[in-house]
This record gives structure tokens, C-alpha cells and sequence, in this order.
């Protein structure tokens, strides 16, 4: 892999890695349906100009409604579910459950395949998710952690589901929407689930400060770099090196949201470490299935 390759890995899975504390900033003040409704509108913005700028195409309106439901799974949804769960969750913690998706997207298309997973595979899966227990055991068993709160389980299964969203909406675009232009694709879901959002934001719960420095600036992160400029780092990615080698940006996630949690004074106990480390070499024994099949 060519060196500028690497520092495009490692930028992205760093933009993708502090999300997960702007997040945890910006839920101070702002309810989690505007967080996602703005996060995907100012990504939009974003993306109209590459597509205009570009002269990109849009998906053809014939796949509207398979466009819908990826904007609503891999977008308004779990954007929502995650700005929700970090209420309580720590920004390392969601940054951990979030490694889980590649899992979810595997055992779902086993189970549509209707095909075993090899030994190895399993032993990965497996070792994954007791890497993710480890972490969000943390804040309940490690000396000097915080007391458990009684939203840490309900906002870890939140941001659960949203992982799952995710992995569902990567099955769905895969068999729907093969073929489309990434950037076009791209900007037709963050519009759409910008459309989706907006009415319920404006009939639900409002900001209780919309000027508040550090939100705003934690939203304008969101969404010009976590659902603009990641987007288009990993499109110039899939086109430069193997899909097998991007996949690298998964193993850097779960590192990098505890470094971002680090540096906004989170509590990092020992067993998050270890829950890292583990949840990383799982994900590494999953992604050795991918080779062998390649």
C-alpha cells in the first residue's frame, strides 16, 4: 500500500473516530433528532457542491424507494440512535459498539446466505463482542470509574441498534443500489434523510441554547468532516486500494475513539484497553474469512 494510501486510512478513521465525541459535545444542548437532522444537512450541503462541482450523476429516480430506506437506516436513524445513547454512553464507549457493525453485516448475510460461518470466523465474532462487554463493563466494575448510570445499559443497546441499522443498510445498498454513483448516492441520502428529519425536529424537542460555542462547533464537525469530507475520503479510497485494505479503517475506529475520549477527559479505565485490543483482534480473525474468499 502506497504511503499516501496509509495517511488517508489513518485521516479518515480519525474523522470517523472523533464523530463519536462531537456527539457526546453536542448532546449537551441539542436533542439527538437535531443533531442528526443538522448533521445530514450540512453534509448535504457539502456533497451538492462535490456533485454540481463534479458534474455527478443522481441514482435515477426509479430506486427512490430502496434510496429512502438506506437514508433512513444508514443515515436519520442511526444517527439519532447514537447523539441518543451518548446521553449517557461515553464517546469511547460508542466509538467500540460502532466496530460492531462489520459483525452484524456478516451474520445477517450468513443468515440471508443461509451458509455457516468457518471456525475462524466464528472465533473472531465471538472474541469481537467480548471485547465490546469488556468496554462497556467498565464503567460499572474498574476501580475509579464512574458510578454505572441507569441510561448506560439503555443508551449502549440504542447505539446497538444502530449498528445494526447500519450493517442492514450496507446489505440493502449492495443488492439495491450497485452500480449508482458513489458521490451521487452519497448525497441523495443525506438530503432525503434530511428531508425525513426535519419535521420531526421541528415538533419535538428544541436546542436549549442554539448558539452554545461548543455544540455548534461540534455539529459543524459532524457534519462538514464526519458525513462530507469522510465520505468522500473513503469513495477516493475504494478506487485507489482494495476493498480488503480499507477495511483497516474498522481495526483504527475503536483506537481512535478512545484516544478522542482521552483527549475530552473521559474516563479511560485499564479494561477499556484491553476491551480495545480485544475487539480489534476479532475483527482481525473476521476479516482473515475475507481473504480466504478473496
Amino acid at each position: 500500500m502506497k504511503p499516501q494510501a496509509v495517511l488517508q486510512i489513518l485521516l479518515l478513521s480519525a474523522v470517523w473516530g472523533v464523530s463519536f465525541l462531537m456527539m457526546r459535545i453536542a448532546v449537551v444542548v441539542y436533542p439527538p433528532l437535531w443533531i442528526s437532522m443538522l448533521r445530514c444537512a450540512l453534509g448535504a450541503g457539502l456533497m451538492w457542491l462535490v456533485l454540481l462541482g463534479g458534474r455527478r450523476s443522481l441514482p435515477s429516480a426509479r430506486l427512490m424507494p430502496w434510496l429512502l430506506v438506506v437514508a433512513l437506516l444508514n443515515n436519520a436513524v442511526p444517527f439519532t440512535l447514537f447523539a441518543w445513547g451518548e446521553r449517557w454512553v461515553p464517546s469511547n464507549t460508542a466509538a467500540v459498539l460502532n466496530a460492531t457493525v462489520p459483525i452484524w453485516t456478516l451474520l445477517l448475510s450468513m443468515g440471508i446466505e443461509r451458509r455457516f460461518p468457518r471456525r475462524l470466523t466464528a472465533v473472531g465474532v465471538v472474541t469481537a463482542f467480548l471485547g465490546v462487554l469488556l468496554v462497556v463493563s467498565t464503567h460499572a466494575s474498574e476501580p475509579g470509574a464512574p458510578a454505572a448510570d441507569r441510561g448506560l445499559v439503555g443508551g449502549a443497546i440504542g447505539i446497538g441498534v444502530a449498528a445494526v441499522c447500519y450493517a442492514v443498510a450496507s446489505l440493502l445498498a449492495k443488492a439495491k443500489l450497485r452500480g449508482v454513483d458513489p458521490i451521487g448516492l452519497a448525497t441523495t441520502q443525506l438530503t432525503l434523510a434530511t428531508v425525513l428529519l426535519l419535521p420531526l425536529s421541528l415538533a419535538g424537542e428544541w436546542p436549549a441554547r442554539f448558539l452554545a460555542p461548543a455544540p455548534v462547533g461540534a455539529i459543524a464537525v459532524l457534519g462538514f468532516a464526519g458525513s462530507g469530507i469522510a465520505y468522500l475520503l473513503y469513495y477516493k479510497l475504494l478506487a485507489e486500494v482494495t476493498a480488503t485494505q480499507v477495511v483497516a479503517v474498522t481495526y483504527l475506529l475503536p483506537v481512535w475513539g478512545v484516544f478522542w475520549g482521552l483527549v475530552g477527559g473521559e474516563f479511560i479505565g485499564a479494561t477499556t484497553y484491553w476491551g480495545v485490543a480485544v475487539t480489534v483482534c476479532g475483527l482481525i480473525l473476521i476479516n482473515f474469512r475475507g481473504r480466504a474468499a478473496a
